[in-house]
């Protein structure tokens, strides 16, 4: 997909926006992405595998990801159409929408929850590809969270909990993508440049919905998907240049990513395996979810998930090559999170609450120095002259670094540990 292009080439309109990546952003380890919607009422997907390890002919009729249920049922005689038909009787995907009450949902502890866990950040998805809006967004009528299903405004609810709990708040929204606004046959290949909406009519909806995320929410991260409506692209009142300065004149140290096509963008992404190759071009960000998808699919068990330790490795291993990660939380109807999902976080928060200084302001390490390896597990980090080796080894194992140049007990007993050393 071209949101994973190698080399995009920035246009010129866009060059007024480049600019460093503001400090707290360089200096984040972790955020959390939270999908939530009505496609969290079935719940259902193929746990098939990870993004970029699966190929796309198979992935699309097989998809893991539980938020695509809306396009999975479309595609003739896919499993999720066939369940679709046996559990809900084929009903409209909109019914959902009605049934999503959110009656536990509970912002200030989820998000406290999130905080424990290490993150200084969390982007909420707004609205995803099924069109259906997460607020009273301009032009959705009464399809949105504030007039139907949870009857409330879920973007505000994050925003408070977020910001007083002293993390920076995003959002994501589906700007490439709206199967209800601008429908579109089911998507059934990586090839979306025939099957998404390019016209003026759909630009200036994206467009609206945008700027009122930022005139209402002053979000720090600006998180687009799946492209942007090429309509929307060249200078104009309703492009997404005027988003932009309107975003950074609210938001000085704002942040916005890469998937908007050849626009503008501050930090690239991956995805679970895919895009991988965009991972130490400048500044960067893998997500993924703690499952084999973002939003909640009760058909993974505990072997398609991420538990504490896993998910200790994963976020050092990005935060040792120069990234950060954004690691999803994908809530039930009732707005819990699920109890392999709180589980995975609960490791994190354990870990995090000894080791949080290894994995936030901190800078990867020339190899000159310490070399990482994955048999024994070892990866370093930086801060000042203080160095970190997180290893996670079944027998004792001596660390691969310049004993010249690093004094500490370079000898490390077996399990999953941290070890500090200091430059000489």
């Amino acid at each position: 997909m071209s949101m994973f292009a190698d080399e995009p080439v920035r246009p010129a309109a866009y060059e007024r926006f480049v600019r460093p990546v503001p400090r707290w952003f360089a200096e984040a380890g972790l955020g959390i992405f939270v999908h939530w919607g009505a496609y969290s009422v079935p719940a259902w997907a193929e746990p098939t595998g990870e993004l970029g390890a699966v190929d796309p002919a198979y992935w699309f009729v097989h998809n893991p990801y539980a938020e695509w249920y809306a396009n999975t049922i479309r595609i003739d005689a896919s499993p999720a159409q066939l369940h679709h038909q046996q559990v809900h009787g084929g009903a409209p995907y909109d019914d959902f929408l009605d049934q999503w009450h959110a009656e536990e949902f509970d912002p200030a502890g989820m998000v406290e929850l999130f905080r424990r866990a290490g993150a200084s950040y969390l982007v909420p998805v707004t609205k995803h590809h099924d069109g259906i809006a997460l607020w009273d967004a301009p032009g959705t009528g009464t399809r949105n969270t504030v007039h139907r299903g949870p009857r409330r405004d879920l973007v505000a609810a994050f925003a408070d909990a977020t910001r007083a709990a002293g993390m920076r708040f995003g959002v994501y929204y589906s700007g490439g993508l709206d199967w209800h606004a601008a429908p579109f046959p089911p998507l059934t290949t990586d090839d979306f440049s025939e099957h998404r909406p390019n016209d003026e009519t759909y630009a200036r909806y994206a467009h609206a919905h945008l700027v009122d995320l930022v005139e209402r929410y002053r979000p720090d991260l600006l998180w687009g998907d799946i492209e942007y409506p090429d309509a929307g692209k060249p200078e104009s009142d309703f492009s997404i240049a005027d988003v932009f300065d309107r975003f950074y004149a609210a938001a000085p140290e704002g942040v916005v990513n890469d998937r908007r096509g050849l626009t503008h963008w501050d930090f690239r992404t991956s995805e679970y395996q895919l895009g991988t190759s965009v991972e130490g071009t400048g500044p960067w960000q893998n997500t993924r979810g703690i499952g084999l998808s973002f939003g909640y699919n009760s058909v993974e068990d505990a072997s398609h998930h991420l538990d504490g330790p896993a998910a200790v490795k994963l976020l050092v291993d990005v935060v040792s090559r120069g990234g950060t990660l954004l690691l999803n939380v994908g809530p039930d109807a009732a707005g819990r999170v699920p109890e392999l999902q709180r589980r995975c976080l609960e490791g994190l928060a354990d870990w995090m609450a000894v080791n949080a200084d290894v994995v936030n302001a901190v800078t990867p390490v020339d190899p000159s120095l310490a070399r990482p390896s994955d048999e024994p597990w070892v990866r370093w980090t930086r801060r000042g002259d203080e160095l970190f080796a997180v290893v996670d080894a079944s027998e004792p194992v001596t660390l691969d670094c310049d004993p010249a140049r690093v004094e500490g007990d370079l000898r490390v007993p077996g399990g999953l540990r941290v070890v500090r050393l200091r430059l000489r």
